[in-house]
């Protein structure tokens, strides 16, 4: 049973289209994020979830019901916003329990949820505490209690982490897929950090121009992105690009450019390839290995270091490969100096390749 189901939403403001005919079913207890670049429409998705949005079209089900026209606080719904919105005159305790209180429950069970709560979170020291006196994550955790005491299956994040450091970051991430993975609540998640969608989504949603572009695992986003902009839009170096064409040889395809050849004897085409036709190879760079390779399937090219940039924990280096841009990223242990002359291997099984109108070929 679905915990979300969008059917065909879609919200415009005047002329200016922002969601269009999105579907999305979302199953219980799962963890989906929605990932894009500013504008793509994700927050806008979530809100219109929320109910803090009317949609132009379409409908929301949660948990069965179709609330596509209630209030916020009849979806069953917990959320936790970018800015941690706390009252600044209200102890931490307070902050927790205003809401069951205006909603008129019972003393007792107003304190076993904020009880509940803190304890899951490890806020119970700051309790007494008011916001001033809380750094950036403790004030976080504080909101994402505020939305848990609702004790509520569905709970949206928008951009929760994205006004802290990035230690805070990393620690608040962990302690959210710990969350998850104790409550089991469904959750949907919107950010912009790609770090954030591969590390804490059962599945990702890539947004683009109010569309879903692809819905999968983060493992299937990274390995077979469904089109050019999805392979650009993860991985840190980006996807390397070249454009040339397909070549047939007797059966055996080979992508070629200038001064480039590449045989594609592994490469698992998702459509029927034509000879000649226009492409680009995408090539992730962690894909790329330094040195002659004799491995079975690999490919060994000739390129010329230009930029060598260390990075702690690996080295990423910016290549030349027959007058085309590759990005290269390798150990700490790289004793690579720019204009160094290269040998460098990959399978052309782990590449993607696109059609002009960037679809996967």
């Amino acid at each position: 049973m679905s915990s979300v189901a969008i059917s065909d939403l879609s919200l415009s403001f005047g002329s200016v289209e922002v969601l269009k005919s999105l579907n999305l079913e979302v199953d219980e207890g799962e963890f989906i994020v929605l990932l894009g670049p500013s504008g793509c429409g994700k927050s806008t998705l979530l809100n219109c979830i929320a109910g803090l949005l009317d949609v132009t079209a379409g409908q929301i089900f949660i948990n069965g019901n179709n609330v596509t026209w209630d209030e916020p606080k009849d979806r069953g719904i917990g959320m936790v916003f970018q800015s941690y919105a706390l009252y600044p005159q209200m102890s931490v305790e307070k902050n927790l329990s205003f809401g069951l209180k205006v909603a008129g429950l019972p003393k007792a069970e107003v304190q076993e949820r904020v009880s509940k709560a803190a304890e899951i979170l490890q806020i119970e020291p700051l309790l007494k505490r008011k916001p001033a006196a809380l750094s950036g994550g403790q004030r976080q955790r504080v909101a994402i209690g505020r939305a848990l005491v609702r004790d509520v299956n569905v709970f949206l994040f928008d951009e929760p982490l994205s006004n802290l450091d990035a230690k805070l970051r990393t620690d608040l991430r962990v302690e959210l897929k710990r969350l998850h993975q104790r409550l089991g609540n469904t959750m949907i998640y919107v950010t912009h950090d790609q770090i954030e969608a591969l590390t804490l989504a059962d599945r990702i949603a890539i947004m683009k121009d109010g569309l879903i572009q692809q819905l999968d695992t983060p493992a299937g986003i990274y390995n077979n992105p469904t089109n050019r902009f999805v392979a650009g839009f993860i991985g840190s170096p980006g996807m390397n690009f070249i454009s040339g064409t397909l070549e047939d040889d007797a059966g055996q395809w080979f992508f070629a450019a200038p001064d480039l050849r590449i045989p594609l004897n592994d490469y698992a085409f998702t459509g029927n390839p034509t000879a000649g036709q226009q492409v680009e190879i995408g090539i992730r760079p962690e894909h790329v290995v330094l040195n002659d390779v004799s491995e079975a399937g690999f490919v060994t090219l000739q390129v010329e270091a230009d930029i060598v940039e260390p990075m702690g924990a690996d080295t990423v280096l910016w290549t030349k490969l027959a007058g085309n841009n590759l990005t290269i990223r390798t150990d700490s242990e790289s004793t690579v100096k720019s204009g160094d002359s290269l040998s460098a291997s990959f399978n052309p099984a782990r590449a993607s390749i696109f059609a002009q109108d960037g679809s996967r070929v």
